[in-house]
């Protein structure tokens, strides 16, 4: 493995985070896979097209991605999720799919060994994000294309709304903040600008997330979602009866017969290489 610089990222995706992802994949791919078809359909990936995926995690993406391309190749910082990411794509027999454990601020990708880069929520995480898309450009050759999704203020979408529920019952845990400058079109348009792309586009997209196939498997699920898992720590898990009612409660409205749908919301953003 490569030189890590994100140091506290690579711990959290290593520990508790990491391996409850890799743990529950089906359920965090039941969440976010409404984005899959429009990141892949904005990228435009297919034909003979060798396609990277940041922040891969199970690599879900991935293998969709590689199943549309020549090849694919994932790079995440999480080992667990990594672990899964390979055995989903011995399971599916993708054979033409890799993935790489690695920092993608400093990873040592080959100059221009891509045509794509995407990322389904992974790019969230950069410690420097200059840096890092800096260091995907040179991966990718001139002309190449970027697009990911990045994800607003929770409290902009009805996910926002279970916690909210949760966090009025653990002081100190906020939903409102953005996670660097990924929340807002401006900053994102600048950071990508200054690493080198350019023709930079910003959309709002919105897709359905099953987060459980019932209230109390859902309320269940957000309850061990790292950061209310966290923030419940901090509190002795005194609290978990009234976080637990509490989001059971802001479930009501969303729950299915084939489970419970909240609308998620994100930024569809693309952007590209230039040519010489």
């Amino acid at each position: 493995m490569t030189e890590i610089v994100n140091t506290a990222q690579s711990e959290a995706w290593n520990g508790y985070e990491g391996e409850h992802w890799a743990a529950n994949h089906d359920r965090y791919d039941a969440v976010n896979s409404g984005f899959n078809e429009p990141l892949l359909e904005a990228a435009r990936v297919g034909g003979g097209d060798r396609v990277l995926d940041i922040g891969c995690g199970n690599g879900q993406l991935t293998r969709l991605a590689a199943r549309r391309a020549a090849a694919a190749t994932g790079v995440d910082l999480s080992g667990p999720m990594l672990a899964r990411a390979e055995r989903q794509a011995r399971d599916e027999a993708v054979d033409n799919v890799s993935f790489t454990r690695g920092d993608a601020q400093v990873h040592p990708f080959p100059d221009a060994a891509f045509d794509v880069a995407i990322s389904r929520f992974g790019v969230l995480f950069f410690a420097d994000p200059v840096v890092a898309f800096g260091n995907i450009a040179r991966a990718l050759r001139p002309g190449g294309r970027l697009a990911f999704v990045s994800m607003p203020a929770l409290s902009d979408s009805e996910v926002g709304l279970a916690f909210s529920a949760a966090a009025a019952h653990l002081p100190g845990f906020e939903i409102g903040h953005s996670l660097n400058d990924f929340a807002d079109p401006g900053a994102m348009r600048g950071l990508l600008t200054s690493a080198g792309f350019t023709g930079v586009e910003v959309r709002r997209i919105d897709a359905d997330s099953i987060w459980g196939s019932d209230i109390a498997d859902a309320t269940g699920f957000i309850m061990d979602w790292g950061p209310i898992r966290y923030h419940r720590s901090l509190h002795d898990f005194a609290a978990d009866e009234q976080v637990r009612a509490a989001i059971a409660g802001a479930l009501v409205p969303f729950a299915r017969p084939d489970g419970v749908h909240l609308s998620s919301g994100a930024w569809l953003v693309t952007a590209t290489k230039p040519l010489p």
